[in-house]
């Protein structure tokens, strides 16, 4: 497997790889990693979709990626996806991948189409004082320490970042600015989290730096993402003869290991309540995502919050990825994410609205007609005096194709879960969806005394309780994650958020079907390139662009000591160059 960059290798057809007619895939887990998978299997890999088995334990497909009609709940989203121009390896997935909207159109199609005719950017990025503006006016409110900590970060090594948070490498006037708010608000990072995965989403999206206050870097698809991403590809594997086993909980991926070879030998599962399994040989390629963010979701309802379960059964994802790790040290370290779940936790809120008294006040905010069927909030709008610090954002509307032209669906989150509501005076984990309807229609501006009845018949609002949501945050060092193919391996490989990429971010639909990409190229040969990472370090425009940008029209101030450090790099001398310190 190699890294590619142009338009050479991405029009390329490779050719059939050496023994793939004999060859066979098991799959474990039908999240889009895997999806991917498997469609990177059939279209570059040329292997038989017959051949290829995917093995989920829940009864649908799509993973972290869902939106769901529940009879019984109502509608259910536990997140969104933000997407942009240079997620390479999505793209040259689902340009091969037919529209089920559009006829004789693939989903990059439709996905391109809908965003030049209908462009994403928000009017009112955060609200203060009960709906009022934030006022952030596309400031990103840095000092000059702040600007130099964030530039420093931009160029250290990720051996210098191992096992260091946020709060190590920036400080304060850092935490206290716009730029905190905007990126920790979008990204759900935590000042607690990863200093290196910090250090790595700001090399991936170091172009997009301008759009971070208006959110106009971002896309969105037609509907929520199972039905705009996942249906259709799911639809077009089982069309190419794909088997896909629900309810089937893999357990173990046995191996036989030498000091020169890592064979995966046989899969154990649980389905329909009995144990069962396969042997495989070299020539069945097994693939595994490890780790879920998603794992341990719990549901509560209007009148009911939902419990927070950090357990690791047998069957689950972690489990898995435990009994994986346990047979060799190249597997990765599964505790380093999944051991602490509070610090990985949030809740987020599917909120429908049923009536025509909650809108007005939404279309204040975002100062567009919500029912338009066109872009609404534009991303996220941060209550940023919220003692929750709650985020909501209402997409294009309909967010289902199922749902009423009279409701809307809005999704409301709170990265500070633990402390006491501004009008609830509970932690936002112990209230019920009626609750947390309150708090929302407080920080929108709905005069107190309405607002328990508008809560009460005007929204049905479903919480999600995720303990391990942002797991693949948590600090880390080398061999944490494990390789996307371990060295050695012959017929294994890993998928998902939680294995290592060359300079790529988790939390992104790309970084799961980079993996999968990698994966497939690794183990069959594929004889083309996979597109090399957007938005790295060695952008140096990109950089500067940047730098101009955060500095909100002043001046850097750089110390004499660093200024004489980068006059001997070529950054250094740009900076000078465009009299930036």
């Amino acid at each position: 497997m190699y890294h590619s960059s142009g338009n050479y290798e991405a029009f390329a057809r490779p050719r059939t790889p050496a023994g793939v007619a004999e060859k066979s895939a098991y799959l474990v887990g039908a999240g889009l990693a895997s999806l991917a998978a498997a469609a990177f299997l059939i279209r570059d890999g040329q292997m038989d979709g017959k051949r290829i088995t995917i093995l989920e334990a829940s009864a649908i497909s799509g993973g972290a990626l869902d939106g769901i009609n529940d009879p019984d709940k109502g509608f259910l989203i536990r997140g969104g996806r933000e997407m942009e121009n240079h997620f390479e390896c999505l793209w040259d997935l689902f340009r091969s991948i037919p529209s089920l909207e559009v006829d004789n159109a693939s989903v990059l199609d439709e996905f391109y189409w809908l965003n030049k005719d209908d462009p994403n950017y928000s009017l009112m990025r955060a609200t203060q004082n009960r709906g009022h503006d934030g006022h952030t006016d596309g400031k990103f409110t840095l000092t000059s320490k702040a600007q130099l900590d964030l530039l420093k970060l931009f160029l250290r090594r990720d051996e210098d970042l191992e096992n260091k948070t946020i709060s190590d490498v920036l400080g304060k006037g850092f935490r206290n600015s716009n730029f905190w708010l905007y990126w920790r608000t979008m990204f759900a990072f935590e000042e607690w989290h990863s200093a290196l995965e910090m250090k790595r989403y700001v090399q991936r999206f170091v172009h997009h730096i301008g759009g971070l206050p208006d959110f106009s870097a971002l896309k969105f698809t037609k509907y929520n993402q199972y039905e705009s991403l996942v249906l259709p590809l799911v639809h077009w594997l089982e069309e190419h003869g794909v088997t896909i086993h629900y309810d089937t909980k893999v357990t173990d991926v046995v191996f036989d290991i030498t000091a020169a070879r890592k064979v995966a030998r046989r899969i154990d599962w649980i389905r329909d309540d009995r144990p069962g399994g396969i042997e495989v040989t070299e020539n069945d390629l097994v693939f595994v995502t490890n780790g879920s963010c998603v794992e341990n979701s719990d549901w509560g309802d209007h009148h009911t919050a939902p419990r927070f379960d950090p357990d690791i059964r047998e069957g689950s994802v972690w489990a898995l990825w435990r009994n994986i790790a346990r047979q060799d040290p190249s597997f990765g370290r599964p505790e380093k994410f999944c051991g602490d779940p509070e610090k990985t936790a949030w809740e987020s809120s599917s909120l429908t609205t049923l009536d025509d008294k909650i809108p007005p006040y939404i279309e204040k905010i975002c100062r567009r007609d919500p029912f338009s069927g066109r872009v609404v909030t534009g991303g996220i709008v941060t209550a940023r005096d919220s003692s929750w610090l709650m985020s909501w954002t209402v997409n294009r509307q309909p967010h289902f194709k199922s749902q009423p032209d009279d409701e809307l669906v809005v999704w409301v989150y709170g990265l500070l879960i633990d402390r006491p509501g501004d009008f609830v005076r509970k932690p936002m984990r112990d209230c019920t969806g009626e609750e947390i309807t309150q708090e929302w229609l407080y920080h929108l501006g709905v005069p107190t005394e309405q607002i328990p009845e508008l809560a009460a018949n005007s929204a049905n609002c479903v919480p999600c309780m995720m303990p391990f949501i942002t797991s693949f945050f948590m600090p880390r060092r080398a061999g944490d994650r494990p390789a996307v193919v371990p060295k050695n391996v012959v017929n294994f490989a890993f998928l998902g958020q939680f294995v290592e990429t060359e300079r790529d971010c988790v939390f992104t639909t790309e970084s799961s079907v980079r993996t999968a990409m990698e994966a497939v190229y690794t183990l069959l040969g594929v004889e083309r390139g996979v597109p090399e990472v957007f938005g790295s370090v060695y952008d140096v425009r990109a950089l500067l662009n940047a730098t101009i940008q955060m500095r909100d029209g002043k001046k850097l101030k750089v110390p004499k000591l660093l200024v004489r450090a980068l006059d001997r790099t070529v950054i250094g001398q740009l900076l000078r160059r465009y009299r930036l310190v």
